[in-house]
């Protein structure tokens, strides 16, 4: 089904129940900080309480290459799964990129050049976020630089060459060229945080460069709104309704680009919201079994605390093919609405995330990324036991939507060793959790950590 490209991205920053917590320096002091090089119209876009924000021309038109992005019935995924209600599949997977990333990576590098920026410099897991700022960069003028996660390039070698392509520079992570790898270097090259880290610490000194990020900020969140915006259109086209809203979520960028438009709606005075259901690695579970607290974005720890759903900054997170989702804690957005029961979450396994790829693939001709098999799992378990967290029943009439984020083309090694049976998957330990909180400043009571490490899932 298809709809119209939006003219205007909408937020849902008006409608919170409670104000996000502000950001504080890493001595604490409780000073608000700004990013360094961060465009003004981003920083508007992160604090304003404003719903709507036009998209800029030159972004639109960018758009107009591969948006608006497919929806349809997933008919044949229902029958494999026996669904007892239907299963709506949005697809964002049909660009350069492979992703929704691409959504927030022009409009930053459209943002990013106005500000007189000359090249942008980006940490990656992945890949599907370095490739979408390299295109974003050769389309808008600038240079690029990508810090890429060592084991996810390792292993997605063509990631690489793909950014290659579109003109970027591609560092291995841990590099050797900053400061941070050096302290850091301790032979996993598994760490997003450590790739963010070396990223902002280029971006700090050198001249003309910026640092920008892909998921975790508001303004990026906004951006992706295209998604969900369309979504309602194309199931009111169908003449369908949804009772849950499901994404994959590494730090929250595709999440909340299907999901907040529906509480926006909400909160303006439309139709009451679907659950919202945040999927996430069990690998990484920071939304199931994090605390609500202040900690670092990056391994550097030299920009703002952010309150956030977190296991730990320098937490070692284990080895996994959906390198995206391998981040130790949620946007402050999210986090903040998930405080307030907003949205709910649900933790799922490398092995149950690759077989609902797998069926997906069979029954829809659609090859998803090792992310969006988180969300297409979590589809599955609400299309047949009509149940979220333990919370609220689907009804039967309706059904659910879910957003396959990516395609996972360049992820056949990880399907090969699913087929193979070589797939593992590794939760952390409770204590290894603890540990990794104890020092940090939380903004729920202590106790709330220990609850739900505890309960060892979802609360």
């Amino acid at each position: 089904m298809s709809a119209r490209l939006p003219t205007r991205w909408r937020g849902v920053l008006p409608y919170l129940s409670e104000p996000m917590p502000p950001d504080l320096t890493p001595e604490s002091t409780g000073r608000t900080e700004v990013g360094v090089n961060l465009p003004m119209e981003l920083v508007r876009q992160s604090v304003l309480e404003r719903e709507y924000w036009p998209i800029p021309d030159e972004v639109a038109t960018a758009y107009r290459g591969y948006r608006p992005t497919p929806l349809w019935r997933a008919t044949g995924f229902e029958r494999a799964i026996g669904a007892r209600v239907p299963v709506y599949v949005k697809y964002e997977g049909g660009n350069i990129s492979g992703s929704h990333k691409l959504n927030t990576a022009l409009a930053q590098a459209h943002y990013y050049r106005r500000a007189g920026v000359k090249e942008l410099v980006t940490g990656t897991g992945a890949g599907q976020w370095g490739t979408a700022m390299a295109a974003a960069c050769a389309l808008f003028g600038l240079r690029c630089r990508v810090f890429m996660v060592e084991s996810s390039l390792r292993r997605k070698p063509y990631r690489g060459t793909l950014m290659r392509m579109l003109g970027a520079e591609v560092h291995s992570s841990p590099s050797g060229l900053t400061e941070v790898s050096g302290r850091h270097r301790d032979g996993t090259g598994n760490s997003l945080s450590l790739a963010i880290g070396e990223a902002v610490e280029y971006a700090a000194t050198h001249d003309g460069v910026a640092f920008c990020i892909g998921s975790g900020e508001t303004y990026s969140i906004l951006h992706q709104s295209v998604i969900g915006l369309e979504a309602q259109e194309q199931l009111a086209g169908l003449e369908a309704e949804v009772d849950a809203v499901v994404g994959c979520v590494g730090a929250g960028s595709n999440f909340g680009g299907i999901a907040l438009p529906f509480l926006a709606e909400e909160r303006a005075g439309g139709a009451a919201s679907p659950t919202l259901v945040a999927a996430e690695s069990t690998t990484a579970p920071k939304l199931t079994r994090g605390v609500y607290a202040y900690d670092k974005t990056d391994a550097t720890g030299s920009g703002p605390l952010e309150a956030m759903y977190t296991i730990g900054s320098d937490y070692p997170i284990p080895d996994a093919h959906s390198a995206g989702l391998r981040f130790h804690g949620a946007a402050k957005l999210i986090s903040a609405l998930r405080h307030e029961g907003d949205v709910a979450a649900t933790a799922v396994s490398q092995p149950e995330a690759l077989s609902a790829g797998q069926l997906l693939t069979k029954n829809e001709a659609v090859l998803p990324a090792p992310e969006s098999g988180h969300a297409l799992a979590a589809a599955a378990r609400l299309a047949t036991t009509g149940a979220a967290d333990g919370e609220r029943q689907l009804r039967a009439e309706r059904g659910v939507l879910v957003c396959v984020s990516g395609h996972g083309f360049l992820d056949l090694g990880a399907y090969e060793q699913m087929l193979d049976g070589a797939l593992d998957d590794e939760a952390p330990a409770e204590q290894a959790l603890l540990g990794a909180v104890s020092g940090l400043t939380p903004i729920r009571e202590p106790a709330g950590l220990a609850a739900g490490l505890a309960a060892g899932g979802s609360r």
